[in-house]
């Protein structure tokens, strides 16, 4: 019997939905005060005119308890995932955030809220993506392939975000297209 194929998958902003959480939290912290991300950009991408007093509030709501585990998945993705799994070995590929101490534990608890608990042992949380193993990485970070020590053994597909737009020499996914991506 052939090896299945390794898929790596990452999180926020492939299977969960950072951007929607953000916006939920921030309005109902601020609900008169306009959230300062652009429509559709990635966290941390500030409107111009945004007032730099709110600047510290941004970290603290993505850092905040509950908040990487009350995400909404993103539309198609847990059954796009539970598919693509009946063909590949799929590991959800995640880097946590800078201030972990809520951030690892709920990463946790999210893929077993939202995938089962037969997936927490297919989370891999590492900094550097390159130096793991996979014939493919399903990433929304368009400079993944070149932002660790290793030159990547998998191919970078790029999961289809408004921010990522830029880059055209590279394939790219979303959970309507997965199927003609993958060929499954």
């Amino acid at each position: 019997m052939a090896e299945r194929k390794i898929i790596l998958i990452d999180m926020d902003g492939v299977i969960s939905d950072i951007e929607k959480g953000f916006r939920k939290a921030w309005s109902e912290k601020y609900s008169k005060i306009p959230c300062p991300l652009p429509q559709n950009r990635k966290t941390h991408s500030l409107k111009g005119n945004f007032n730099r007093k709110y600047f510290n509030d941004i970290d603290s709501i993505i850092y905040s308890k509950g908040f990487i585990k009350n995400l909404p998945p993103i539309d198609g993705a847990i059954k796009a995932l539970e598919e693509i799994a009946q063909k590949y070995e799929i590991f959800i590929c995640s880097t946590p955030l800078q201030e972990y101490k809520n951030c690892i534990l709920e990463k946790y608890a999210w893929i077993e809220k939202q995938l089962g608990n037969e997936w927490i042992k297919k989370i891999i949380l590492t900094r550097d993506k390159t130096i793991v193993k996979g014939d493919i990485l399903i990433d929304d970070n368009p400079y993944a392939d070149c932002d660790g020590l290793e030159k990547p053994e998998w191919e970078h597909i790029i999961y289809d975000q408004p921010y990522n737009k830029h880059i055209i020499n590279k394939k790219r996914i979303s959970w309507n297209n997965w199927k003609e991506v993958l060929k499954i």
